[in-house]
């Protein structure tokens, strides 16, 4: 585990993430979220962008490919309705040997190092957790750890991008944070193509029968505002396969059943 000393205080830095993930389509919204972190001019400073959209349709990935391109470690934090403003910058630990030691989050580890920090799911922390980042998201661009007294400074090539699930917020988030994280980046779902592509990457053992006949699926779904996600179609086709190869029936005979299984009953009328 990495270590870093700040004024005589010993910090063991998170690890960064290597996630399974890999963006399909809509390359425009990388373009978007690379000028976001684009800076231009020494006398300039980064953005703090914001993914929105509704669950399952690639906010994470996106922010991941994203940040894989510029080449940075690339560092995760899952915010939860619990999460307290010491979750977010150092918590005290007991070492092996019975010592208080001090444990970086995931958020202070990339500015120390210059790596990129995923907030995912953002919507779903208190004020009072938000409050603590309020620096860090302005041109001061520090956090306070009360732990330990210390101020951290971001370093230069320190970048954020905080995804939030459309209409879910456990908590209003304050417009003083509005106001900071900006510009924000709307995901909707995807064109039928584009789904298929994304069902393909992610299924290519499957065959392109049950994979057209899912999509078809959820296009029939998206056009009713059904919440059904390619996350959704991923499963679905996938189940259907496994049953496939227990049943020994092509997979598309276990399409209505793996429908109903992964996502209800009521999702049966978008089949036919």
């Amino acid at each position: 585990m990495n270590k870093m000393t700040i004024d005589g205080i010993s910090l063991s830095l998170a690890r960064p993430v290597t996630l399974n993930l890999q963006w399909v389509g809509q390359d425009e919204l990388i373009l978007q979220l690379l000028a976001a972190w684009m800076v231009i001019d020494q006398r300039d400073i980064p953005f703090n962008p914001r993914l929105i959209g509704k669950p399952g349709v690639g906010k994470t990935t996106l922010a991941y490919a994203a940040a894989k391109r510029l080449g940075r470690p690339v560092y995760l934090f899952q915010a939860t309705m619990d999460t307290r403003p010491e979750d977010l910058i150092i918590t005290p630990v007991i070492g092996p040997d019975g010592t208080i030691q001090y444990a970086a989050s995931a958020l202070v580890s990339a500015m120390l190092t210059g790596g990129i920090l995923i907030l995912d799911e953002g919507n779903r922390m208190s004020e009072k957790a938000w409050a603590s980042l309020a620096p860090l998201l302005d041109d001061r661009r520090y956090v306070e750890s009360i732990i330990t007294g210390l101020r951290i400074q971001a370093g230069r090539d320190f970048r954020i991008v905080v995804t939030m699930n459309e209409d879910s917020s456990t908590f209003e988030i304050p417009e003083y944070i509005h106001s900071r994280l900006q510009p924000q980046i709307y995901i909707d779902f995807p064109e039928a193509d584009e789904e298929l592509a994304i069902l393909s990457e992610n299924l290519p053992f499957a065959e392109s029968e049950i994979l057209t006949y899912v999509v078809k699926f959820l296009q029939r779904a998206h056009k009713n505002d059904e919440l059904y996600s390619v996350r959704d179609g991923i499963n679905i086709a996938r189940y259907a396969l496994k049953m496939s190869m227990t049943g020994a029936a092509p997979p598309l005979d276990f399409l209505r059943l793996s429908v109903a299984r992964i996502l209800g009953n009521e999702a049966l009328p978008y089949l036919d």
